[in-house]
């Protein structure tokens, strides 16, 4: 997630913020690692709209715009990569009308999962049936704007869908205590990722319906890493909570076959597996060779060792340099991080990124 050298953060700084080749729009799904503002519009326990949010985000001027870190996430620098001229701006404001929306759409939301229960304890978010409803909305918007015909090549091959879910489903509806016990009395894990890898799979063939093409999906990453579990379960510096990553690994490999069976029967389409789990796993492992000083603690929170118990606000305490931190918050990864997961995904091989990478997705 940061950088080793000068030379390599400038290496990251120019090659994934500059698109080549023609304009691209992005559609963006998921949670809070990519919610640009949704949450914002909601009655909702989870918000980002309070300062230090975004306290490095140039557009805003350093003002807090609803995501969940210091700067940008990774669907907003993956967008920048492929050509996109402007931010995907959040379905819900009110200024996403009109040509705005062929530059793309951000659906994700805070808390938002790929079970429409997942994230209750928020009260409101968006789960991934209802942003692909609102998706249909810009659907029939992108027909008024263009026709019938400009329209499906606007999509299919001008378009990037992205996908980043799953965490919350484990974080925030499976492993979440009391709430979710019911649930775990009855379900038991391997029932209940198949219960998510069949939702997932309606979900990812509706899009297809609506001629979405090229996709890219994150699988979930080492979740029993965040500065929260951390804290919660008193570990050191270089421990992980096992159930978490475990559930994690045994979701990412259904997901992975999951794509395998869509790419061989969907016709025209091309399903990208992002493997955030390794790659920010070997950040965190490695936090020293790219040029972190803590894989642990987060920059801007409260309670116990690392920071991992009260989310980022103005009452928070701050680190010093938020460039030497690879969590932003007790949650979610600071923009220096995304910086070093955004290039690999959309310039390495396929360690990281299959069977393609994000600048080859989008030449296609």
């Amino acid at each position: 997630m940061v950088m080793v050298v000068l030379s390599f953060m400038a290496a990251v700084s120019t090659s994934v913020v500059r698109g080549d080749g023609a304009l691209g729009a992005s559609y963006i799904f998921g949670d809070s690692l990519v919610d640009a503002g949704n949450n914002n519009y909601m009655s909702t326990l989870s918000k980002a709209d309070i300062p230090p949010n975004g306290i490095d985000f140039e557009a805003s001027g350093g003002q807090p715009t609803g995501r969940y870190t210091n700067g940008r996430t990774i669907g907003d620098i993956v967008g920048e990569a492929v050509g996109q001229p402007n931010y995907a701006q959040p379905f819900l404001s009110p200024n996403t009308t009109g040509q705005v929306i062929l530059d793309g759409v951000n659906y994700a939301s805070g808390g938002g999962g790929i079970m429409n229960e997942t994230g209750k304890i928020f009260v409101n978010r968006l789960s991934m049936d209802i942003q692909i409803d609102y998706f249909n909305i810009t659907r029939k918007q992108i027909d008024d704007l263009l026709g019938k015909a400009k329209a499906k090549q606007h999509l299919m091959k001008d378009s990037i869908f992205s996908i980043t879910v799953g965490s919350n489903d484990f974080l925030n509806n499976y492993l979440l205590p009391v709430i979710s016990t019911g649930e775990r009395i009855s379900e038991n894990p391997n029932d209940f990722i198949d219960h998510m890898i069949n939702n997932l799979r309606s979900q990812l063939t509706r899009l297809y319906s609506l001629d979405a093409r090229k996709f890219i999906i994150g699988n979930v990453g080492p979740i029993g890493c965040i500065p929260y579990q951390k804290t919660i379960n008193r570990l050191t510096t270089d421990e992980c909570v096992s159930l978490p990553n475990q559930l994690a690994q045994r979701y990412n490999g259904r997901l992975r076959d999951l794509l395998t069976e869509l790419n061989e029967n969907l016709n025209g389409a091309t399903f990208l597996l992002a493997n955030v789990y390794d790659l920010v796993l070997e950040v965190i492992t490695n936090y020293n060779k790219y040029g972190f000083d803590t894989a642990s603690v987060a920059c801007c929170g409260n309670g116990g060792q690392y920071q991992g118990i009260i989310p980022c606000g103005p009452q928070s305490t701050l680190c010093d340099d938020r460039t030497k931190h690879v969590f932003w918050d007790p949650y979610h990864p600071s923009e220096a991080a995304n910086l070093i997961i955004a290039k690999f995904l959309v310039d390495s091989n396929t360690k990281y990124i299959s069977p393609m990478n994000v600048r080859q997705l989008k030449d296609l």
